[in-house]
C-alpha cells in the first residue's frame, strides 16, 4: 500500500489526456506498419535481422570475440542496409498513403463479400470451361504478389462475371497472363507469373498451369485455370492441384480457402497431394 500510495498513485494522477492521444496514436501507427509488413515478404528479411541481434548479443555473452566483431560492425550500416533492403516496401507504403482519400469516408456503397466475388468468378469459369476459353485467375491473400509478377496492366475494376469473361477472349490485347484478384477488386490483367521448378510435373500441364503452381509456391495465394485444350477447371494451392472440378465443388473449395480459411485443413490432403506429379 505504501508502494502504490507513492509511486502508482501520483504517477497515475501525472497522467493528462495529452499522453492518453500520443499513446493512442503511436500505437496505431505500429500497428499499422506490422500489418502492412505481414502482406509482404519483407517479415521474412525482419526475422532474419531479429536472429542476427540475437546471436550478437550471445556471441558477447560467451565472449565469441571473431563472431561479435563481425556481427557488430555489420549492424554499424543496418540502417542503410535497411533502407536498400525495404525499398520496394516503403515505395508502395508511400505511394498507399498518397492514394488515400478522406473522399472514401462518404461513400454508402454496399461493399461486396468474398462470397460475392467466389460467385461471380465460379460463374465466368463455368461459362470459359463451356467454350474452353483459357483462363488463369490469382486470388491473393495474406502476401501480396507484386514482387513476384511482372508486366500487366492495372484495372482496379469490380468484380463480374462478365469483365472476366472479356478479359480472356482470345486475341484481345489483356487474354494473355494472370488476372490479379486483390480484395474485392480485379487488381491487375495480363500479368507473368514465375513457373513451377518442379521437374516432375507432367508434360500435360501447359505454361497457365505451370505458372499457376509457381506463384502458389512461392506465396499463399490461391490460383485457378481453365484448360484451354480441355476445359477443365483446376485450383492450385501451396505448390499442389486438385484438377477436374464442377462449379459447385470449384465454389465450395474457394469458399474454404478464401473465406474460412481455418477449414484449410478440412480441405482432404489426397485431394491435392501429389496431383500436380501427375
Amino acid at each position: 500500500m505504501r508502494y502504490l500510495e507513492s509511486v502508482v498513485y501520483p504517477f497515475i494522477k501525472s497522467i493528462q489526456l495529452a499522453d492518453i492521444i500520443d499513446v493512442v496514436i503511436v500505437a496505431f501507427v505500429l500497428y499499422t506498419v506490422i500489418k502492412f509488413i505481414r502482406q509482404t515478404r519483407a517479415v521474412q528479411l525482419l526475422k532474419g535481422i531479429a536472429i542476427l541481434l540475437v546471436v550478437m548479443y550471445v556471441s558477447d555473452w560467451l565472449q565469441l570475440n571473431v563472431i561479435n566483431f563481425i556481427l557488430v560492425n555489420t549492424m554499424q550500416v543496418g540502417v542503410t542496409a535497411l533502407l536498400i533492403i525495404f525499398q520496394p516496401e516503403l515505395r508502395r507504403a508511400l505511394e498507399h498513403m498518397g492514394r488515400n482519400k478522406l473522399g472514401n469516408i462518404l461513400t454508402f456503397d454496399e461493399p461486396r463479400t468474398v462470397s460475392d466475388v467466389i460467385d461471380e468468378v465460379c460463374i465466368a469459369a463455368g461459362n470459359c470451361a463451356k467454350t474452353k476459353t483459357g483462363a488463369l485467375i490469382v486470388f491473393e491473400r495474406q502476401t501480396r504478389l507484386n514482387d513476384l509478377f511482372t508486366g500487366g496492366t492495372i484495372i482496379n475494376a469490380d468484380i463480374s462475371s462478365e469483365v472476366i469473361e472479356n478479359i480472356f477472349v482470345p486475341n484481345t490485347p489483356l487474354h494473355d497472363g494472370a488476372v490479379i484478384i486483390r480484395g474485392e477488386k480485379i487488381y491487375m490483367a495480363s500479368a507473368v507469373l514465375p513457373l513451377s521448378a518442379n521437374k516432375r510435373l507432367s508434360k500435360e500441364f501447359g505454361t497457365r498451369h505451370r505458372a499457376a503452381l509457381g506463384v502458389t509456391e512461392a506465396a499463399d495465394c490461391v490460383a485457378l485455370v481453365v484448360s484451354e485444350e480441355t476445359g477443365k477447371i483446376s485450383v492450385m494451392w501451396n505448390g499442389d492441384m486438385m484438377r477436374n472440378l464442377s462449379a459447385a465443388s470449384l465454389s465450395q473449395l474457394l469458399s474454404k480457402l478464401l473465406i474460412n480459411e481455418n477449414d484449410e485443413k478440412s480441405v482432404p490432403s489426397k485431394l491435392f497431394k501429389g496431383r500436380a506429379k501427375q
